[in-house]
């Protein structure tokens, strides 16, 4: 259930039939020059949809806030002050639970979320909240891992490259210009080799200086369903294993009891 379609009374009955929402975090950005700038949150938001009406739950509407200060040197990117965009999913978290959620599921959907999303997670321990926070894992079954792993023509995978190019092509052909694909493949710089192992804020740019990875070319709409079709149904799993958890409740109030007990001496 999409969260945005719902009349209101419609809505409440959903929260008590489901108690759990699901949050797609995409941002927009640069995708080589053949995908759209939204790419990840439209992505992200048609396969939360599709994982909600096989287990259902709540899907908030799109949303394309997030950590993308690597690509703010290209046209398009949108981006937010780290301490706003840190408050505004804060925000975003504590409506959906004053909305009656209690189990709230980030997918998601573009891997330079990944550090501020467990960092996000974390900070729900700064206080005590209604709701708790369940951060997806991709976790294929055997069976679905072989179905990838044979559709998957190419080694060099991450932004643009023939895995997102091809559950773009799925999810809207029409958006995606397959003729402005670069003819070669477009492998990591390793600009930074030269240092010992180590994070910067430019350790993507130094391989990927024109936001593209891979080789697109290769990419198809009948692997694209291979590919969303597993990402789904994971999705899904997880969704019904969250509806059915009553563990990380229990540990937050014993995490917080621990702490006012600590207070109170």
């Amino acid at each position: 259930m999409n969260w945005e379609n719902l009349t209101s009374a419609d809505f409440k009955k959903a929260v008590k039939e489901t108690n759990v929402c699901v949050i797609a975090l995409g941002v927009v950005e640069k995708h080589g020059d053949h995908l759209p700038l939204g790419t990840d949150f439209l992505n992200g938001h048609k396969i939360a949809s599709a994982a909600a009406n096989l287990e259902s739950a709540v899907v908030f509407p799109p949303f394309y806030f997030g950590q993308i200060y690597e690509a703010k040197c290209f046209p398009g990117t949108i981006t937010l002050k780290p301490k706003l965009l840190l408050e505004l999913l804060q925000e975003v978290l504590d409506e959906i639970g004053r909305n009656g959620f209690t189990k709230i599921v980030l997918l998601n959907a573009h891997g330079g979320n990944d550090a501020f999303l467990k960092f996000l997670a974390q900070c729900q321990l700064s206080e005590k909240k209604p709701y708790q926070v369940y951060m997806y894992q991709k976790s294929f079954t055997e069976e679905e891992k072989e179905r990838i792993k044979q559709a998957t023509e190419t080694t060099v995978l991450g932004h643009a490259c023939e895995v997102e190019t091809s559950v773009s092509l799925y999810h809207h052909e029409e958006l995606i210009k397959m003729d402005q694909i670069e003819a070669e493949p477009y492998l990591p710089k390793r600009r930074l080799q030269h240092m010992p192992p180590m994070f910067s804020g430019l350790s993507w740019y130094a391989n990927y200086p024109e936001h593209y990875v891979g080789d697109a070319k290769v990419a198809s709409k009948e692997k694209g369903k291979i590919f969303v079709e597993a990402e789904v149904h994971s999705l899904a799993r997880f969704i019904k294993a969250v509806k059915e958890d009553s563990v990380l409740h229990a540990l937050a109030d014993d995490f917080f009891s621990r702490g006012e007990k600590l207070t109170k001496k």
